[in-house]
Protein backbone atom coordinates (compact mmCIF):
# COMPACT_ATOMS: atom_id res chain seq x y z
CA UNK A 1 0.00 0.00 0.00
CA UNK A 2 2.79 2.56 0.88
CA UNK A 3 4.97 1.40 -2.41
CA UNK A 4 1.59 2.26 -4.39
CA UNK A 5 0.99 5.48 -2.46
CA UNK A 6 4.96 6.43 -3.22
CA UNK A 7 4.76 5.46 -6.82
CA UNK A 8 1.09 8.17 -7.36
CA UNK A 9 3.14 10.76 -5.78
CA UNK A 10 5.80 10.33 -8.09
CA UNK A 11 4.09 10.08 -11.37
CA UNK A 12 1.49 13.54 -10.20
CA UNK A 13 5.60 14.51 -9.57
CA UNK A 14 6.90 13.82 -12.74
CA UNK A 15 3.45 15.06 -14.99
CA UNK A 16 3.85 18.82 -13.02
CA UNK A 17 7.46 18.32 -13.94
CA UNK A 18 6.65 17.55 -17.46
CA UNK A 19 4.27 20.55 -17.91
CA UNK A 20 6.94 23.28 -16.64
CA UNK A 21 5.75 23.27 -13.09
CA UNK A 22 6.54 22.99 -9.67
CA UNK A 23 4.41 21.52 -7.18
CA UNK A 24 4.33 21.20 -3.15
CA UNK A 25 0.57 20.41 -3.06
CA UNK A 26 -0.57 18.48 -5.67
CA UNK A 27 1.13 15.56 -5.46
CA UNK A 28 0.18 15.66 -1.42
CA UNK A 29 -3.36 16.17 -1.93
CA UNK A 30 -3.77 13.09 -4.60
CA UNK A 31 -2.09 10.61 -2.23
CA UNK A 32 -3.92 11.89 0.59
CA UNK A 33 -7.14 11.12 -1.07
CA UNK A 34 -6.18 7.72 -2.61
CA UNK A 35 -4.55 6.54 0.97
CA UNK A 36 -5.13 8.60 4.07
CA UNK A 37 -2.88 6.61 6.48
CA UNK A 38 0.03 7.06 4.06
CA UNK A 39 1.96 9.92 5.85
CA UNK A 40 1.22 8.99 9.59
CA UNK A 41 2.43 4.98 8.56
CA UNK A 42 5.40 6.33 7.06
CA UNK A 43 6.30 8.78 9.90
CA UNK A 44 5.72 5.71 12.60
CA UNK A 45 8.55 4.65 10.93
CA UNK A 46 11.10 7.01 11.61
CA UNK A 47 13.40 5.64 14.96
CA UNK A 48 13.96 9.73 15.71
CA UNK A 49 10.28 10.48 15.09
CA UNK A 50 9.28 13.94 13.65
CA UNK A 51 10.76 17.72 14.37
CA UNK A 52 8.22 20.53 13.97
CA UNK A 53 9.14 23.86 13.47
CA UNK A 54 6.69 26.98 13.59
CA UNK A 55 6.44 30.54 14.48
CA UNK A 56 4.92 33.64 12.39
CA UNK A 57 8.64 34.34 10.97
CA UNK A 58 11.64 32.18 10.49
CA UNK A 59 10.08 28.72 9.88
CA UNK A 60 11.57 27.91 6.19
CA UNK A 61 15.18 28.86 6.99
CA UNK A 62 15.25 27.81 10.64
CA UNK A 63 13.99 24.50 9.22
CA UNK A 64 17.09 24.00 6.74
CA UNK A 65 19.54 25.18 9.90
CA UNK A 66 17.56 22.13 11.89
CA UNK A 67 17.91 19.79 9.09
CA UNK A 68 21.55 20.83 8.01
CA UNK A 69 23.03 20.15 11.79
CA UNK A 70 21.32 17.55 12.34
CA UNK A 71 22.30 15.90 9.02
CA UNK A 72 26.24 16.07 10.60
CA UNK A 73 24.76 12.99 12.94
CA UNK A 74 21.53 11.37 11.31
CA UNK A 75 19.61 11.02 7.85
CA UNK A 76 17.23 14.01 7.39
CA UNK A 77 13.88 13.70 5.73
CA UNK A 78 13.05 17.57 5.30
CA UNK A 79 10.56 20.13 3.68
CA UNK A 80 12.57 23.16 3.69
CA UNK A 81 11.32 24.66 0.84
CA UNK A 82 8.65 25.73 2.11
CA UNK A 83 5.67 23.45 1.59
CA UNK A 84 4.11 23.80 4.86
CA UNK A 85 0.60 21.98 5.06
CA UNK A 86 0.26 18.97 5.55
CA UNK A 87 -0.19 18.27 1.79
CA UNK A 88 3.43 19.63 1.19
CA UNK A 89 4.92 17.36 3.98
CA UNK A 90 3.27 14.43 1.94
CA UNK A 91 4.97 15.84 -1.01
CA UNK A 92 8.26 15.88 0.54
CA UNK A 93 7.72 12.38 1.78
CA UNK A 94 6.91 11.20 -1.68
CA UNK A 95 10.28 13.27 -2.88
CA UNK A 96 12.63 12.25 -0.78
CA UNK A 97 11.21 8.05 -1.32
CA UNK A 98 12.67 5.42 -3.43
CA UNK A 99 10.46 3.46 -6.44
CA UNK A 100 11.06 0.42 -3.59
CA UNK A 101 9.26 2.69 -1.28
CA UNK A 102 12.15 3.18 0.80
CA UNK A 103 12.37 6.24 3.01
CA UNK A 104 15.75 6.50 3.76
CA UNK A 105 15.44 9.07 7.22
CA UNK A 106 16.19 8.37 10.82
CA UNK A 107 14.47 12.08 11.33
CA UNK A 108 11.79 14.28 9.87
CA UNK A 109 12.55 17.81 10.13
CA UNK A 110 9.21 19.84 9.54
CA UNK A 111 8.39 23.29 8.88
CA UNK A 112 4.42 23.74 9.49
CA UNK A 113 2.36 26.56 9.01
CA UNK A 114 0.92 27.43 12.36
CA UNK A 115 -3.03 26.78 11.68
CA UNK A 116 -1.93 23.33 9.51
CA UNK A 117 0.56 22.06 12.39
CA UNK A 118 -2.98 21.82 14.39
CA UNK A 119 -4.18 19.60 11.62
CA UNK A 120 -0.97 17.72 11.06
CA UNK A 121 -0.72 16.89 15.11
CA UNK A 122 -4.37 14.85 14.04
CA UNK A 123 -2.46 12.96 11.67
CA UNK A 124 0.88 12.78 13.70
CA UNK A 125 1.89 13.79 17.48
CA UNK A 126 5.44 15.43 16.85
CA UNK A 127 8.19 14.40 19.22
CA UNK A 128 10.09 17.90 19.02
CA UNK A 129 8.59 21.40 18.36
CA UNK A 130 10.29 25.02 17.75
CA UNK A 131 8.59 27.63 18.56
CA UNK A 132 10.03 30.60 16.86
CA UNK A 133 7.63 33.66 17.78
CA UNK A 134 4.44 35.09 17.15
CA UNK A 135 4.28 38.68 15.31
CA UNK A 136 1.09 40.32 13.30
CA UNK A 137 0.76 38.60 9.93
CA UNK A 138 -1.57 39.07 7.29
CA UNK A 139 -5.13 40.05 9.55
CA UNK A 140 -7.37 38.70 6.56
CA UNK A 141 -5.76 35.32 6.63
CA UNK A 142 -4.53 34.62 10.00
CA UNK A 143 -6.66 36.86 12.51
CA UNK A 144 -5.43 38.61 15.00
CA UNK A 145 -2.04 37.37 17.08
CA UNK A 146 -3.72 35.69 19.86
CA UNK A 147 -5.51 33.28 17.73
CA UNK A 148 -1.96 32.36 16.74
CA UNK A 149 -0.42 31.94 19.88
CA UNK A 150 -3.45 29.69 20.96
CA UNK A 151 -2.82 27.36 17.47
CA UNK A 152 0.40 27.36 18.54
CA UNK A 153 -0.50 26.22 22.33
CA UNK A 154 -2.65 23.51 20.62
CA UNK A 155 0.41 22.17 18.94
CA UNK A 156 2.79 22.44 21.69
CA UNK A 157 0.31 20.35 24.06
CA UNK A 158 0.40 17.35 21.65
CA UNK A 159 4.32 17.55 21.64
CA UNK A 160 5.14 14.03 23.00
CA UNK A 161 9.04 14.44 24.31
CA UNK A 162 10.36 18.16 24.05
CA UNK A 163 9.17 21.77 23.51
CA UNK A 164 11.81 24.44 22.66
CA UNK A 165 10.64 27.80 23.19
CA UNK A 166 11.74 31.54 22.17
CA UNK A 167 11.90 32.89 25.89
CA UNK A 168 11.66 36.66 24.60
CA UNK A 169 8.23 36.15 23.26
CA UNK A 170 5.65 36.41 25.76
CA UNK A 171 2.99 34.60 24.24
CA UNK A 172 5.17 31.62 23.67
CA UNK A 173 6.88 32.19 27.01
CA UNK A 174 2.61 31.75 28.79
CA UNK A 175 2.32 28.31 26.04
CA UNK A 176 5.38 26.90 27.98
CA UNK A 177 4.05 27.08 31.38
CA UNK A 178 0.99 25.02 30.39
CA UNK A 179 3.32 22.01 28.87
CA UNK A 180 3.87 18.45 30.19
CA UNK A 181 6.24 17.48 27.77
CA UNK A 182 10.58 18.78 28.38
CA UNK A 183 10.84 22.63 28.03
CA UNK A 184 13.95 24.69 27.07
CA UNK A 185 14.33 27.84 25.61
CA UNK A 186 16.71 30.19 23.63
CA UNK A 187 16.62 33.68 23.85
CA UNK A 188 18.84 36.52 22.75
CA UNK A 189 21.58 38.48 25.36
CA UNK A 190 20.15 41.69 26.67
CA UNK A 191 21.91 44.12 25.02
CA UNK A 192 20.82 42.47 21.49
CA UNK A 193 17.28 42.49 22.89
CA UNK A 194 16.17 45.96 21.19
CA UNK A 195 17.10 44.51 17.93
CA UNK A 196 14.61 41.82 18.35
CA UNK A 197 11.14 43.23 18.96
CA UNK A 198 8.06 41.73 19.70
CA UNK A 199 5.08 42.50 18.65
CA UNK A 200 3.72 45.35 21.70
CA UNK A 201 8.03 46.44 21.25
CA UNK A 202 7.42 46.78 17.41
CA UNK A 203 4.32 49.46 18.47
CA UNK A 204 6.15 51.00 20.94
CA UNK A 205 6.00 48.70 24.25
CA UNK A 206 8.72 48.94 26.44
CA UNK A 207 11.60 46.02 26.25
CA UNK A 208 11.15 43.29 28.80
CA UNK A 209 14.26 41.35 29.42
CA UNK A 210 13.68 37.70 30.30
CA UNK A 211 15.15 35.81 33.51
CA UNK A 212 14.56 32.51 31.98
CA UNK A 213 17.69 30.65 31.60
CA UNK A 214 18.43 30.16 28.17
CA UNK A 215 19.65 26.47 26.82
CA UNK A 216 21.30 28.39 24.09
CA UNK A 217 21.62 32.37 23.70
CA UNK A 218 23.05 34.56 21.09
CA UNK A 219 25.61 36.78 22.60
CA UNK A 220 26.97 38.86 20.10
CA UNK A 221 25.95 40.00 16.26
CA UNK A 222 27.74 42.13 13.96
CA UNK A 223 25.74 43.20 10.49
CA UNK A 224 28.38 44.03 7.36
CA UNK A 225 28.58 42.03 4.21
CA UNK A 226 28.67 38.96 5.85
CA UNK A 227 26.41 38.08 9.45
CA UNK A 228 29.23 37.33 12.07
CA UNK A 229 27.51 35.91 15.52
CA UNK A 230 28.61 34.30 19.23
CA UNK A 231 26.55 31.74 20.29
CA UNK A 232 26.58 30.22 23.57
CA UNK A 233 25.47 27.06 23.22
CA UNK A 234 24.92 24.92 26.64
CA UNK A 235 28.43 26.27 28.72
CA UNK A 236 30.45 26.60 25.12
CA UNK A 237 30.95 29.97 23.41
CA UNK A 238 31.21 29.73 19.61
CA UNK A 239 31.66 32.01 16.91
CA UNK A 240 31.05 32.11 13.55
CA UNK A 241 29.51 33.18 9.95
CA UNK A 242 25.73 32.78 8.79
CA UNK A 243 25.53 32.50 5.46
CA UNK A 244 21.58 33.15 6.26
CA UNK A 245 21.89 36.86 6.20
CA UNK A 246 20.39 39.39 8.60
CA UNK A 247 19.88 39.60 12.21
CA UNK A 248 16.81 37.55 12.45
CA UNK A 249 18.53 34.89 10.99
CA UNK A 250 21.19 34.86 13.87
CA UNK A 251 18.08 34.55 16.00
CA UNK A 252 16.76 31.79 14.40
CA UNK A 253 20.19 30.11 14.48
CA UNK A 254 19.68 30.32 17.99
CA UNK A 255 16.55 28.21 18.14
CA UNK A 256 18.08 25.90 15.70
CA UNK A 257 20.55 24.80 18.38
CA UNK A 258 18.62 24.41 21.26
CA UNK A 259 16.39 21.93 18.91
CA UNK A 260 20.07 20.10 18.58
CA UNK A 261 20.52 20.56 21.68
CA UNK A 262 17.71 17.99 23.01
CA UNK A 263 19.79 15.05 20.66
CA UNK A 264 22.53 15.33 22.95
CA UNK A 265 24.97 16.98 19.88
CA UNK A 266 27.95 18.69 21.28
CA UNK A 267 28.38 22.57 20.71
CA UNK A 268 31.08 21.91 18.04
CA UNK A 269 28.99 20.07 15.57
CA UNK A 270 26.04 22.24 16.04
CA UNK A 271 28.29 25.32 15.30
CA UNK A 272 29.85 23.17 12.16
CA UNK A 273 26.30 22.20 10.74
CA UNK A 274 25.37 26.13 11.26
CA UNK A 275 28.75 27.36 8.93
CA UNK A 276 27.05 24.90 6.53
CA UNK A 277 23.62 26.43 6.03
CA UNK A 278 23.01 27.96 2.69
CA UNK A 279 20.02 30.91 2.50
CA UNK A 280 16.66 28.55 2.35
CA UNK A 281 14.61 29.11 -0.90
CA UNK A 282 13.64 32.66 -2.04
CA UNK A 283 15.17 33.71 1.74
CA UNK A 284 17.86 36.07 0.41
CA UNK A 285 18.97 33.38 -2.29
CA UNK A 286 21.90 35.42 -4.93
CA UNK A 287 21.51 34.52 -8.45
CA UNK A 288 24.30 36.01 -10.88
CA UNK A 289 22.67 37.42 -13.77
CA UNK A 290 25.02 38.92 -16.47
CA UNK A 291 27.55 39.92 -13.96
CA UNK A 292 25.14 41.49 -11.58
CA UNK A 293 24.08 39.83 -7.62
CA UNK A 294 20.62 39.92 -7.44
CA UNK A 295 19.85 38.62 -4.17
CA UNK A 296 16.03 38.00 -3.17
CA UNK A 297 14.06 38.65 -0.10
CA UNK A 298 11.08 37.02 1.08
CA UNK A 299 8.75 39.68 2.98
CA UNK A 300 5.29 39.31 4.16
CA UNK A 301 4.55 41.04 7.42
CA UNK A 302 5.40 44.32 9.51
CA UNK A 303 8.35 42.49 11.72
CA UNK A 304 9.57 40.54 8.27
CA UNK A 305 10.01 43.44 6.29
CA UNK A 306 11.53 45.67 8.93
CA UNK A 307 14.26 42.84 9.77
CA UNK A 308 15.18 41.97 6.02
CA UNK A 309 15.05 45.69 5.33
CA UNK A 310 18.35 46.03 8.11
CA UNK A 311 20.37 43.38 5.56
CA UNK A 312 20.02 46.73 3.12
CA UNK A 313 23.23 48.43 4.62
CA UNK A 314 25.58 45.26 4.14
CA UNK A 315 24.01 44.80 1.16
CA UNK A 316 24.79 48.06 -0.31
CA UNK A 317 23.02 47.48 -3.11
CA UNK A 318 23.11 49.94 -6.48
CA UNK A 319 19.36 49.11 -7.02
CA UNK A 320 16.18 47.83 -4.67
CA UNK A 321 12.95 46.65 -6.28
CA UNK A 322 9.91 45.66 -3.87
CA UNK A 323 7.86 43.25 -5.50
CA UNK A 324 4.21 43.41 -4.00
CA UNK A 325 1.51 41.21 -5.31
CA UNK A 326 -2.11 40.89 -3.29
CA UNK A 327 -2.90 37.71 -4.28
CA UNK A 328 -4.65 35.38 -1.67
CA UNK A 329 -0.93 33.64 -0.41
CA UNK A 330 0.01 37.44 -0.16
CA UNK A 331 -2.97 38.57 1.52
CA UNK A 332 -5.35 40.78 -0.15
CA UNK A 333 -5.18 43.12 2.65
CA UNK A 334 -2.17 45.13 2.02
CA UNK A 335 -2.47 47.91 4.81
CA UNK A 336 0.22 45.96 6.88
CA UNK A 337 2.83 47.63 4.90
CA UNK A 338 1.95 50.82 6.90
CA UNK A 339 3.31 49.35 9.89
CA UNK A 340 6.92 48.94 7.74
CA UNK A 341 9.26 52.10 8.02
CA UNK A 342 11.33 52.49 5.51
CA UNK A 343 12.75 56.08 5.59
CA UNK A 344 15.32 55.22 7.90
CA UNK A 345 16.35 51.88 6.63
CA UNK A 346 16.19 52.43 2.69
CA UNK A 347 17.40 55.93 2.71
CA UNK A 348 20.30 56.54 1.13
CA UNK A 349 21.23 52.50 1.05
CA UNK A 350 19.04 51.54 -1.67
CA UNK A 351 20.40 52.59 -4.97
CA UNK A 352 17.25 53.60 -7.87
CA UNK A 353 14.59 52.11 -6.47
CA UNK A 354 11.75 49.74 -8.39
CA UNK A 355 8.64 48.97 -7.60
CA UNK A 356 6.61 46.10 -9.38
CA UNK A 357 3.77 43.74 -9.29
CA UNK A 358 0.18 43.93 -8.96
CA UNK A 359 0.12 46.37 -6.57
CA UNK A 360 3.62 48.76 -7.83
CA UNK A 361 1.82 51.99 -7.81
CA UNK A 362 0.11 51.47 -4.27
CA UNK A 363 3.78 50.59 -3.12
CA UNK A 364 5.14 53.53 -4.44
CA UNK A 365 2.57 55.62 -2.79
CA UNK A 366 3.42 54.30 0.53
CA UNK A 367 6.90 54.87 -0.33
CA UNK A 368 5.89 58.37 -0.76
CA UNK A 369 4.61 59.33 2.63
CA UNK A 370 8.42 57.96 3.98
CA UNK A 371 9.72 60.45 1.47
CA UNK A 372 11.19 57.93 -0.48
CA UNK A 373 10.40 58.45 -4.25
CA UNK A 374 10.36 55.18 -6.69
CA UNK A 375 12.43 55.84 -10.18
CA UNK A 376 10.37 53.35 -11.76
CA UNK A 377 6.72 51.91 -11.35
CA UNK A 378 6.63 48.70 -13.68
CA UNK A 379 3.79 46.24 -12.71
CA UNK A 380 5.79 43.05 -15.07
CA UNK A 381 7.66 41.43 -12.20
CA UNK A 382 10.19 39.93 -14.66
CA UNK A 383 10.61 43.11 -16.60
CA UNK A 384 11.59 45.32 -13.71
CA UNK A 385 13.59 43.29 -12.42
CA UNK A 386 15.73 42.36 -15.45
CA UNK A 387 15.87 46.50 -16.34
CA UNK A 388 17.06 46.94 -12.70
CA UNK A 389 19.87 44.67 -13.23
CA UNK A 390 20.97 46.05 -16.86
CA UNK A 391 20.10 49.35 -15.40
CA UNK A 392 23.46 49.10 -12.44
CA UNK A 393 27.24 48.17 -13.40
CA UNK A 394 28.20 44.51 -13.50
CA UNK A 395 29.46 43.47 -10.13
CA UNK A 396 26.74 45.38 -8.20
CA UNK A 397 23.78 43.71 -6.34
CA UNK A 398 20.22 44.16 -6.98
CA UNK A 399 18.24 43.06 -4.02
CA UNK A 400 14.49 42.00 -4.65
CA UNK A 401 11.99 42.44 -1.68
CA UNK A 402 8.87 40.10 -2.66
CA UNK A 403 5.74 38.47 -1.41
CA UNK A 404 4.67 35.30 -1.72
CA UNK A 405 3.67 34.50 -4.84
CA UNK A 406 5.77 37.55 -6.42
CA UNK A 407 8.63 35.54 -5.13
CA UNK A 408 7.71 31.77 -6.30
CA UNK A 409 7.59 33.74 -10.23
CA UNK A 410 10.85 35.58 -9.82
CA UNK A 411 12.33 32.69 -8.63
CA UNK A 412 11.41 31.08 -11.58
CA UNK A 413 12.65 33.68 -13.96
CA UNK A 414 15.59 34.30 -12.66
CA UNK A 415 16.34 30.13 -12.24
CA UNK A 416 15.62 30.01 -16.04
CA UNK A 417 18.02 33.19 -17.12
CA UNK A 418 21.29 32.43 -14.52
CA UNK A 419 20.58 28.24 -15.63
CA UNK A 420 20.28 27.49 -11.82
CA UNK A 421 18.23 24.36 -10.49
CA UNK A 422 14.42 25.24 -9.55
CA UNK A 423 14.15 22.92 -6.64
Amino acid sequence: MNLLAIWLGKLVLLALRAAGRRGTALPGLVVEKAFPRFLARRLARLPLGVVVVSGTNGKTTTTKMVATVLAQRYRVLTNDTGGNFVRGVITAVVQQSSWRGRTPADVAVLELDEAHAVRFCQVYQPDRLLLLNVLRDQLDRFGEIDTTAQLLGTVAARTTRHVVVNRDDPRLVAVARELTAEVSYFGVAAALRPQFPTDEEMYGGEVAISELKAAVELLALELGETTELTLRIGDAEESLTLHAEGAHNAQNAAGAAALALTFGLDAATITAGLRAVQPAFGRGQSFNLAGRRVVLQLVKNPAGFRQSLRTVPGLRPAATVIAINDDYADGRDLSWLWDVEFAPLLQGNSGRLVTTGTRAADMAVRLHYDGLTADRIDPDLAGAVQQAAADVAPGETVVVFSTYTAMWQLHQVLARLTGTELR
